[in-house]
């Protein structure tokens, strides 16, 4: 995924369909100027980290 889709999708109100290493994720913030996404996963909540947008995909 780019940087721009990526920050399109965290400003969305709208839920989509992103995974991150096959699982369903959330993104809650795009650092574009580093490329980088703080995402958690669906299924765990608690655990948010930062990732590369490039490894993130879009269903």
């Amino acid at each position: 995924m780019n940087t721009q889709r990526a920050a399109e999708i965290a400003a969305s109100p709208d839920m989509k369909n992103v995974t991150f290493q096959e699982k369903p994720v959330y993104i809650q913030h795009v650092d574009e100027q580093n490329e980088t996404a703080r995402i958690y996963a669906l299924d765990n909540p608690e655990q948010e980290q930062d990732v590369s947008v490039n490894r993130l995909f879009e269903q």
